[in-house]
């Protein structure tokens, strides 16, 4: 294959990505309650921890992830712009692997919180 056709492949692959998070995004969006609700108020599925209420501190832009590897776990408030890291799509990629788009609620990273760190961390110095 050409290298012009590697790009574009590569290229494609992560647009591809983006639009699956992206309507994975907007699913969670429409589902918000109304103004009215509420908002300092959100109950956790006891199985998955996961909010049936966008919490307060996920601000306009920005989603929350969940890291986990070997018991370990932590939730991240992400910015939308690390959607244009290659490295944070590529964990997405995994993240799809493992556990499918189709599970609703808050995004699930196979990775150890550190490694999310040290991904994100790479994004900012960009």
């Amino acid at each position: 294959m050409s290298v012009a056709f590697q790009k574009w492949r590569k290229r494609h692959a992560r647009l591809m990505m983006l639009r699956l998070l992206t309507k994975k995004l907007l699913s969670l969006i429409l589902v918000l309650p109304s103004p009215r609700t509420d908002h300092n108020v959100f109950e956790f599925d006891e199985d998955l921890e996961e909010p049936t209420m966008v919490p307060r501190d996920v601000k306009e832009g920005h989603f929350a992830v969940i890291s986990v590897k070997g018991g370990e776990k932590k939730r991240f408030i992400l910015d939308l712009r690390n959607l244009r890291n290659p490295e944070f799509l590529e964990l997405l990629e995994q993240a799809k692997e493992e556990y499918g788009f189709q599970k609703e609620g808050v995004l699930v990273f196979p990775c150890q919180p550190e490694e999310l760190q040290k991904i994100l961390k790479g994004s900012t110095t960009s």
